[in-house]
């Protein structure tokens, strides 16, 4: 898990002070109307509690589950957790992060405690009370410690993931945890509503406002010669693969926001087509003379710019619109677009190495992640498109049980000068990355700029010698034996006894006897992100 600031520096810079401003509100408003008695929230908050008392009172599995809920998040609790939260923070030695989960516990612990004192609410009262509870009422405590709870865990779920479905189902959960157990002290008949309102309100508060105290000016953003290394940072060309892309024009407000916001102008756009998927608009963008190429699809897309701009000097942004997307997996470019667009635009450049592939079937082309014959690319011709649009990458996982059966077959593998060697084997892969979706490490020693290519040479006798072979990829063990074994070098040469499936980025390519891959060290820029800054 890593941090950055970064991330939770909002697209809109309201963002913040707004929510600050309806939590402060709307604690203002309940803690006046307490303090003058105000008999209409009286009343209201009183019948509502005698409502959830009595429905309580009738249910005893919901009385169980309500006691344990605030056995579990009582302010000890929370304050072991956030501790623990803390101390993690502290072992990764993100100072800020830790220093501002202390400062917000006590602030939000403590001065519940003096509120309570300073408003002194009665609690509700029963004649047969559900729990048995001292103090005062208002702001509920445990509301105030589970808000505090909540907000700290959305802003680092927001600083340790980038946008998308995890992100979002994550700071839902957390919003549904903060609501339960306050909502739970008002079944329990141990809080009016207007009480655990003003403790969430309160709990929220004080770590969003102490956020922005701490964390200010701590996010590091690139310094200007970060962003301007190698391409610089003036005219850009977007390569757009519009099948892959889908809603164009919400894809280029996006784009040009972003673009805006680190200073470079209005894009050039350039689309692909069947025909060509992305060589003949990048020679236009580089004739116009850009900075910068955006190559916005699938991995072929990419493929196709990449290959093109090789050598011109000018940086590829990635945004991975495909389905597997390795390239940008292992450049460690994230999936989600927006986020994407952020390294395009405020990365720094890389210079990563580019494979020619030649085969007899007539391919005369490169590769940027993967190239190989046999089971894998079998996997890749037997998907099913529909299913890929569904389900994603997935549709690969259930294509590959469909082509585990695929037989072995004899090759002969020739590294660099050394003599060849023979294997009978069910595929071969030649890899200029080392992980596949789910970031599982075929290649575990392959690096995308150490001017080497890696091959893994996969022979299992029987489907049953499948399940050691998946246990030594997962489990990284280098060591060759007959099933599963690796080389490496800077031209790799595989000749199939008969002709197979062969693939190539993912694409499917044909059949062929006979693969030639020569790595080209260096000559593409790719834009990747910056190196995580570390708090102090």
């Amino acid at each position: 898990m890593t941090f950055d600031l970064r991330r939770a520096v909002a697209d809109k810079a309201q963002l913040i002070p707004v929510l600050l401003a309806a939590l402060g509100l709307v604690f203002g408003i309940l803690a006046l109307l307490i303090s003058v008695s105000w008999q209409p929230l009286i009343a209201w908050d009183e019948r509502v509690t005698s409502n959830a008392h009595a429905f309580t009172s009738a249910r005893p599995g919901l009385e169980a589950a309500v006691e344990f809920i605030a056995v579990m998040f009582n302010n000890w609790f929370v304050a072991g957790y956030l501790a623990a939260i803390a101390g993690f923070a502290w072992w990764k030695r993100e100072r800020v992060i830790t220093a501002w989960i202390v400062a917000s516990t006590l602030l939000v612990l403590l001065g519940n405690i003096g509120l309570k004192s300073l408003f002194a609410r009665p609690r509700p009262t029963w004649d047969v009370p559900l729990h048995v509870i001292s103090g005062w009422s208002f702001p509920s405590g445990h509301s105030a410690g589970i808000g505090l709870f909540a907000t700290i865990l959305i802003l680092i779920t927001i600083v340790t993931t980038g946008r998308g479905f995890k992100r979002t189902a994550l700071i839902v959960v957390w919003i549904l945890l903060a609501v339960t157990v306050a909502t739970s002290r008002v079944y329990l008949g141990v809080h009016h509503p207007a009480d655990v309102v003003a403790g969430l309100a309160f709990g929220g508060f004080v770590p969003l406002l102490l956020w922005t105290i701490i964390t200010a000016n701590k996010e590091r953003w690139p310094h200007e010669s970060a962003i301007a290394t190698g391409a610089g940072k003036r005219r850009v060309a977007v390569v757009v693969n519009p099948v892959k892309v889908g809603e164009i024009e919400a894809f280029k407000t996006r784009l040009q926001t972003v673009a805006s916001k680190y200073g470079w102008g209005e894009p050039l756009w350039f689309y692909t087509t069947i025909e060509d998927p992305g060589h003949g608009q990048t020679r236009e963008a580089l004739a116009a003379n850009v900075d910068l190429i955006v190559a916005a699809g699938g991995d072929g897309t990419i493929r196709a710019v990449c290959e093109t701009a090789a050598r011109s000097g000018i940086a590829i942004g990635v945004l991975p619109h495909g389905t597997g997307n390795l390239l940008a997996r292992n450049l460690k470019i994230p999936i989600n677009t927006r986020d994407a667009m952020e390294v395009v635009f405020g990365g720094q450049d890389r210079a990563i190495d580019l494979a020619t592939f030649t085969s007899n079937a007539g391919h005369d082309t490169s590769f940027l992640v993967m190239a190989g014959l046999g089971m894998d690319a079998m996997i890749m011709t037997g998907v099913n498109d529909d299913l890929k649009k569904k389900i994603g990458y997935l549709a690969y996982f259930v294509s590959g049980i469909k082509a585990l059966s695929f037989p072995r077959v004899k090759v002969t593998i020739t590294v660099d000068d050394q003599e060849p060697v023979k294997y009978k084997a069910r595929t071969v892969v030649v890899g200029n990355v080392g992980s596949l979706q789910g970031g599982i490490p075929l290649l575990p020693d392959a690096l995308i700029d150490d001017g080497l290519l890696d091959v893994v040479i996969i022979a299992p006798k029987r489907f049953i010698g499948w399940i050691p072979v998946a246990l030594r990829i997962v489990g990284r063990r280098s060591r060759n034996n007959a099933r599963l074994a690796r080389l490496r070098g800077k031209r790799i040469v595989i000749e199939a006894e008969k002709p197979v499936p062969m693939q190539l980025d993912g694409d499917p390519a044909g059949e062929g006897q006979t693969i030639t891959a020569e790595v080209n060290p260096g000559i593409v820029l790719v834009r990747v992100p910056l190196p995580l800054p570390v708090s102090e």
